[in-house]
């Protein structure tokens, strides 16, 4: 039993995790078809147990992209081949998205092993994250300053 813990902790790297944080809303979300994965959960379950326990996700832990914001997700996306094999290309199909909170709450009404050891992960990442964008937020101010010159 150890030894599955430990592959189950091993399976992604905290910069694997990183990768799939995306900012919407002013906030490091996960869509939920990236969070279903490494739950090893299909998209469609994960998302039909947050709505059972919709009063555990207020929108500040979980909320529904437009299809603006999905568009602009989309460009944050540096390969296209994500794009072209996903659902959520049609706008039939919008996803939704987890903040840090809601990644802590998922974990509470899934209530497996697997969830409980890549929440774990998720939370380092998203305090890794934070870390990264406060220690470099000088950084990107100027960058964005420079763009608004540049257009």
């Amino acid at each position: 039993m150890e030894e599955n813990k430990l592959v189950i902790q091993n399976e992604f790297a905290i910069e694997d995790i990183k990768r799939l944080m995306y900012t919407i809303r002013g906030k490091q979300v996960m869509l939920d078809s990236d969070v279903a994965m490494l739950y090893h959960y299909e998209t469609k379950k994960l998302n039909q147990a947050v709505k059972r326990n919709m009063d555990r996700f207020p929108e500040r832990f979980c909320f529904q992209l437009t299809e603006e914001e999905l568009e602009i997700m989309w460009s944050q996306i540096v390969t296209t081949s994500k794009l072209e094999d996903n659902k959520y290309r049609s706008k039939k199909y919008l996803p939704y998205v987890f903040t840090e909170q809601g990644i802590a709450m998922l974990s509470g009404i899934l209530k497996s092993e697997v969830a409980v050891q890549v929440s774990i992960k998720i939370m380092d990442a998203f305090v890794e994250m934070r870390k990264f964008i406060s220690i470099n937020k000088s950084l990107f101010e100027k960058l964005i300053t420079i763009e608004n010159k540049m257009e």
